[in-house]
């Protein structure tokens, strides 16, 4: 195990390295001059050159590229170009912000597909089976935006059960913070669980089939004994695998789901910063992104790992 450990551990820290290294150069090929949004479109060519200087732009792209990566060496992560202020001041709430929607949304997927998916399998080609596979469907191929929309109509303004509020931290005021999370969280579980669900019914019914369930079976065991003990365990492994790609989807719908119901996460703040060419703004979200899918993936193969020592985890 401690040398499984350890090749992992330094795949994910070479996925790092080359994440952050690809970061770095694409964002300078973003059209547009970071020097020029900031000094405004009526600036003199002498003043854009001197804001140039200023932010450090007139350096070759080796030497900037060095200075990025003493910086992160450091924890720094750079100034906004725009504002002026440390990322690291703006960054951590916006990260926590879309971490809750996601985590919420991740874990409900979980803990609703997984048994919807073993009681499908359990009841293959019957009722149950057909309106949980056809559910499935529905939740996969309905977009986050139409179903926020649709959301957002129905509960704010026809049944106003939940009416849009300004957005306040759980600190300020918990009550109205989890209203404000019901509508988005719910926007983004529905189609991650249609994804486990139905991942979770093929690996399953796959698992049923198997010569060891089989002979399980013929030794008189319990048949909830068999699929708990011999099936299930299985079965886990490619939902784990899925699991860990359903977080990746579900912090790229953020950016929909965020702007729909005026979420101040992630997205708004890369969007922004897009928009103004701030380099280390959008340098520093989308590392912060790549360390939490990484991170996450690294999780899913000791999972894996755990329920089936034999398997070396993708």
């Amino acid at each position: 195990m401690s040398g499984f450990l350890v090749r992992r551990l330094g795949l994910a820290l070479v996925q790092l390295v080359v994440v952050a290294s690809l970061i770095f150069l694409l964002v300078r090929l973003i059209p547009g001059d970071a020097a020029r949004a900031v000094a405004g479109e009526i600036a003199t060519k002498e003043q854009v050159a001197a804001i140039r200087a200023e932010m450090g732009l007139d350096r070759p792209v080796w030497g900037q590229f060095l200075d990025f990566w003493a910086g992160l060496l450091r924890g720094d992560l750079g100034t906004s170009l725009i504002s002026g202020r440390e990322v690291m001041l703006d960054l951590p709430p916006r990260v926590a912000n879309s971490l809750e929607l996601v985590l919420i949304a991740l874990a409900l997927a979980v803990l609703i597909g997984v048994p919807l998916g073993r009681w499908a399998a359990l009841r293959a080609d019957r009722a149950g089976d057909h309106l949980v596979t056809g559910a499935g469907i529905l939740g996969i191929s309905l977009p986050v935006f139409v179903l926020g929309t649709l959301l957002l109509l129905v509960f704010s303004l026809w049944l106003p059960i939940l009416p849009p509020e300004r957005f306040v931290t759980i600190g300020q005021d918990p009550a109205a913070h989890l209203r404000a999370l019901v509508l988005p969280v719910v926007t983004l579980t529905a189609a991650s669980t249609a994804v486990i669900a139905r991942m979770t019914r093929s690996s399953m019914l796959e698992t049923l089939s198997a010569d060891y369930v089989r002979t399980a079976r013929s030794k008189g065991l319990a048949e909830t004994l068999v699929v708990r003990r011999h099936a299930l365990r299985t079965a886990l492994i490619p939902v784990v695998s899925i699991t860990g790609v359903e977080l990746a989807t579900l912090i790229g719908s953020t950016v929909l789901v965020e702007t729909i119901f005026g979420w101040p996460g992630m997205s708004s703040f890369l969007m922004n910063a897009v928009g103004s060419r701030d380099y280390p703004v959008i340098q520093a979200v989308v590392l912060s992104t790549a360390t939490i899918v990484i991170a996450v993936n690294f999780a899913a193969d000791l999972v894996i790992r755990a329920l089936d020592p034999r398997t070396e985890a993708v």
